[in-house]
């Protein structure tokens, strides 16, 4: 592979993630969920941690009239979020906190949240305000990843984390899957009112330039950028090489043809009504 075709990873986090991780991971996982919740016209969506948007602006696509709403804790992605083009019916973007949503009871026939829950310090009480804002009859569509170990990429990746800077370094990539069974995901949303609760276990195929630009990603523009923030270019640089080598050792030949990196993640999709 030539260098060019290496991820360029000069930016802020959100524009990274817009950049790269949108059009590798999210875009595939957005239109899934998307096929699945059914957006219609004159509805109004409700996109829980829309990040830069992925999802919001695919619900506005498939309705030519109604309300679509993106709300994210993080006002860095919401800025990338209203920058980028939409063609659907348009979108409001709100700052806010998925425990605490500023919005009315009964607000919204369609409530989205892909690959947030997990990340919620109070996913009970998230799922509570999801009910919430739901009118009758309301849905929701809601996403999270699986066990960890049927992302091989993920898997390799914690290990040589804890390899290679010590058995606590991987904890924040693991806390991305702390639903491993299926199971786990309908009975929380049962218990927290949900009916008609139904979860598919799903998988898509995720690819990358390399092992090397997976690893870079992942220690440059996500959270765990702070395992590094003590480290001289250099010495970052070198540990990230470091990781990637001992991340590709684990993986199987397979998913390494042509100098890329192809893997399958799996998650579960949860679909539910509103309660009453």
């Amino acid at each position: 592979m030539s260098e060019h075709e290496h991820w360029q990873l000069d930016g802020s986090a959100p524009e990274l993630y817009e950049r790269y991780l949108v059009p590798a991971i999210t875009s595939l996982w957005s239109a899934d969920l998307i096929d699945r919740a059914m957006p219609k016209s004159g509805e109004a969506a409700l996109d829980i941690a829309c990040g830069t948007g992925a999802v919001t602006r695919l619900a506005a696509e498939r309705m030519a009239s109604g309300r679509v709403v993106g709300l994210d804790f993080n006002p860095g992605m919401l800025a990338v979020a209203r920058s980028v083009p939409n063609s659907g019916t348009s979108i409001e973007w709100f700052e806010g906190s998925a425990l605490s949503l500023p919005f009315d009871d009964g607000s919204f026939n369609l409530v989205l949240c892909q690959l947030g829950l997990q990340f919620f310090p109070d996913r009970s009480l998230a799922l509570r305000e999801m009910n919430r804002v739901l009118a009758p009859s309301g849905r929701v569509a809601l996403s999270v990843y699986s066990a960890i170990e049927h992302t091989p990429a993920a898997n390799a990746f914690v290990q040589a984390l804890d390899q290679r800077l010590g058995p606590d370094a991987s904890k924040i990539k693991r806390a991305e899957h702390i639903f491993p069974e299926a199971d786990e995901v309908g009975a929380l949303m049962t218990q927290e009112g949900f009916e008609q609760v139904d979860v598919n276990t799903v998988t898509q195929r995720i690819t990358f330039p390399s092992v090397l630009d997976y690893v870079r990603f992942q220690l440059i523009a996500t959270p765990m950028a702070s395992l590094l923030s003590d480290r001289n270019d250099d010495e970052r640089e070198a540990l990230i090489k470091n990781v990637a080598a001992a991340t590709q050792s684990l993986l199987d030949p397979e998913m390494l043809r042509n100098g890329r990196l192809s893997f399958p993640q799996e998650a579960h999709v949860a679909m539910a009504l509103r309660s009453g």
